[in-house]
């Protein structure tokens, strides 16, 4: 079964300094009927301006991972780390115990544009743990690029979480497919996060996402002018 979830539909907010869509509850926005999907909690499509963005907040117990699509982001935390991320990297922090940060749109001059991705864990009270590591662009087009997982020893670089979920993503071509086998019992999120593609044969385009159940496999192809760009979330 395959249920999608428009770009439309989401919960949705402008602030000037951000404009910011809510696949799933979050913040001041409450839908019951979309309030997460497995152990996938949080997927918000953000654009913060030049100059703006978090102050210091706090998170604890969430595995959260960050992906640029346009722009860099600019992290600092109370662990130490500060960073600047920006596309083909990948971020991702264990709240664990407890971590407070900021997270700033790096540029003053032009805009930047996230997904980022909470995800329940399977453990609380973890010591709280921050990842960042770059890919070269070409290892996610055509493929699934791993991007986070619980593997300790991953078959590709990729970040660890305390959770049985792994995300990937991938750049596809008009015309270009791949098939993704589902392990009977699993489930998958799918995010279209650029341009155009089709899942099973269902059109989806940039902000439209999927859930997926009961499937045995996923027909994944890009299409329009210029293919599109996904994210891909196998959940237990």
């Amino acid at each position: 079964m395959i249920t999608i979830r428009r770009s439309e539909e989401r919960g949705h907010f402008d602030r000037g300094w951000l404009n910011t869509y809510h696949t799933f509850s979050f913040g001041s926005y409450s839908d019951q009927a979309h309030a997460g999907f497995r152990a996938l909690h949080v997927l918000n499509d953000d654009r913060i301006a030049p100059g703006r963005g978090f102050g210091a907040h706090g998170h604890r117990d969430m595995e959260i991972f960050t992906y640029v699509l346009e722009g860099g982001l600019a992290h600092n935390d109370s662990t130490g780390e500060r960073h600047v991320l920006k596309p083909n990297e990948i971020q991702a922090m264990s709240a664990g115990t407890g971590v407070i940060h900021s997270e700033f749109n790096a540029s003053q001059t032009e805009p930047v544009h996230l997904l980022q991705i909470w995800i329940l864990p399977a453990a609380e009270d973890v010591p709280p743990r921050y990842q960042q590591f770059a890919y070269d662009p070409s290892e996610k087009q055509g493929r699934l690029r791993l991007l986070v997982g619980p593997d300790p020893d991953p078959p590709e670089p990729a970040a660890f979480i305390h959770q049985d979920a792994r995300a990937y993503a991938s750049v596809l071509a008009p015309g270009k497919t791949l098939e993704q086998p589902i392990v009977p019992g699993r489930h998958a999120w799918v995010h279209c996060a650029n341009g155009n593609i089709t899942l099973n044969g269902h059109a989806l385009k940039g902000g439209d996402g999927a859930a997926v159940s009961g499937e045995r496999a996923l027909m994944l192809a890009g299409c329009g002018p210029s293919g599109g760009e996904l994210l891909l979330i196998d959940l237990a």
